[in-house]
């Protein structure tokens, strides 16, 4: 299954969205429930099961290069300025969701918040299923549409979607936006998460572009 979701995933970064709205349009409807295509979320676990964590006995630590190590619950999460915005939703296999309204924290507030030290270069992120991981460069992590998310499509975060708090990472495809973050760690070297050790692209822009934090258009 994960070869199958990774080649589809690899067709999709290297033809880009007039693939991807093909395979959407062949298989969004007769095998929708079996291909990974359709205005929908389809739900997927590394683990094969979902991590069920209480909301008041979330945590969230933030280590590493920071002047403060903190570890907060997700009601010092919600008693920090929330942002919210409505963006479409799209994974790098070709479904979108359209219209998802998001609510959290940014993580360039939370990262001001800890104080991040010199010679930090990129933020690794830890799930609670203890086996996906990300990570940004300390640039992108400071762009205003990169959050910690506790509520989606006017609901708190469930299980299913990674709840009760996730990364999202709006400009990039659904890959990088970590289910059941657990840990925030700032290090001084980007560290490649779980998805682009398996042959994803480290930055996934959803437009493609290149740039200094962006150098592999294609996969690597």
């Amino acid at each position: 299954m994960f070869l199958g979701v990774a080649a589809l995933g690899a067709l999709g970064v290297a033809f880009g969205n007039s693939v991807q709205n093909f395979l959407g349009d062949a298989f969004g409807s007769g095998l929708g429930g079996l291909l990974p295509f359709g205005d929908h979320f389809r739900i997927y676990s590394i683990t094969g099961t979902n991590p069920k964590i209480s909301r008041d006995k979330y945590r969230l630590k933030v280590s590493g290069l920071v002047e403060h190590p903190t570890t907060f619950t997700l009601a010092d999460l919600q008693k920090m300025p929330m942002t919210s915005f409505t963006k479409t939703f799209q994974c790098v296999t070709g479904w979108r969701v359209p219209d998802v309204h998001w609510e959290g924290v940014k993580l360039s507030d939370i990262l001001e918040r800890v104080g991040v030290q010199p010679g930090a270069v990129a933020v690794s992120f830890d799930s609670y299923d203890h086996a996906d991981t990300e990570s940004l460069t300390l640039e992108q992590a400071h762009l205003p549409d990169v959050i910690v998310a506790y509520s989606m499509l006017g609901a708190p975060v469930t299980t299913e979607h990674g709840g009760p708090v996730r990364l999202y990472v709006a400009p990039m495809f659904g890959y990088k936006s970590l289910k059941w973050l657990s840990g925030i760690r700032v290090v001084d070297i980007v560290e490649p998460g779980f998805w682009e050790q398996n042959g994803y692209p480290v930055n996934g822009w959803l437009d493609g572009t290149t740039g200094p934090n962006n150098p592999d258009p294609g996969l690597t």
